[in-house]
């Protein structure tokens, strides 16, 4: 016969997380997500370093959030040109649902 282990009940107690409902944004506030995407929206564009200002990020988390939260997440058609001061990114229009 083998010997098992009992189950030891845990002794330590998580501390209780209160969900945090009813809090909210202030009106008028914008999120970084919010200013990139009107950054980008404009006609003009933007680069690579003037979202990095916006934003605080650094240059490996803006190229993450425009393809993974612009381009899959959000489905926006996103386009890249090469200009005179940089790389340019702009959101030309939403991508179609059957796409």
């Amino acid at each position: 016969m083998t010997k098992r282990k009992a189950a030891k009940a845990s002794t330590k107690l998580g501390k209780s997380r209160k969900r945090r409902t009813g809090q909210k944004r202030a009106r008028g506030s914008t999120s970084k997500t919010r200013s990139c995407l009107d950054l980008l929206s404009q006609a003009t564009g933007a680069t690579l370093v003037e979202l990095e200002k916006a934003t605080g990020w650094q240059p490996h988390s803006v190229r993450g959030f425009l393809a993974g939260t612009v381009r899959k997440k959000l489905g926006l058609d996103l386009s890249s040109t090469k200009e005179e001061r940089g790389r340019v990114y702009r959101i030309a229009r939403a991508r179609s649902a059957a796409a």
